[in-house]
């Protein structure tokens, strides 16, 4: 069945196409959720302008893409998670927390951009995928630690030990 689609649908197309797709999914999703209508010359015609407007957003939006890609590349984030003394969180950290700790580094990204298997439930150093766009992945290090661990390692790392003086008190 040839449908015109009123909004892009990932993995068929974008607004303005004309695709052709299976009887049961055109009256069973497309159609009813409003997605996409039967084409005609004068619908055609009347969605043309909004269809350039939107071509043009999604290049914009494609560019902005690879410029957070670029800049997250290989970036690292810590967070603190309660844990007992084995190393197992009480919770667990999902892409949700993944995605705050960028934004709180002050990148783009967005819980749905984290890709993981499942979530996080051991201390320790983990590799991440971010999934920006359909052919825009990022690999980035999360550390997940104990409360307080990134503040003493902040401070081991900023100070060196003093020498400790060996005497006679």
């Amino acid at each position: 069945m040839k449908l015109l689609l009123l909004e892009d649908v990932p993995s068929l197309g974008y607004f303005g196409d004309v695709v052709v797709v299976k009887n049961g999914y055109a009256r069973n999703y497309l159609l009813p959720q409003q997605l996409a209508t039967l084409p005609s010359e004068s619908k055609i015609k009347e969605i043309e302008a909004e269809r350039a407007k939107r071509a043009e957003e999604r290049v914009l939006m494609r560019e902005a893409l690879v410029k957070v890609c670029e800049k997250v590349n290989e970036a690292s984030v810590t967070i603190e998670a309660n844990a007992n003394p084995g190393g197992h969180l009480y919770g667990s950290v999902a892409e949700a927390d993944i995605a705050k700790a960028l934004q709180d580094a002050g990148f783009e990204v967005k819980a749905k951009q984290v890709a993981m298997s499942g979530h996080i439930t051991q201390l320790g150093e983990y590799h991440v995928s971010l999934k920006l766009a359909h052919d825009l992945k990022a690999k980035i290090t999360v550390n997940v630690v104990a409360p307080g661990a990134a503040a003493k390692n902040a401070e081991s790392k900023e100070k060196p030990e003093a020498p400790v003086a060996e005497g006679n008190e």
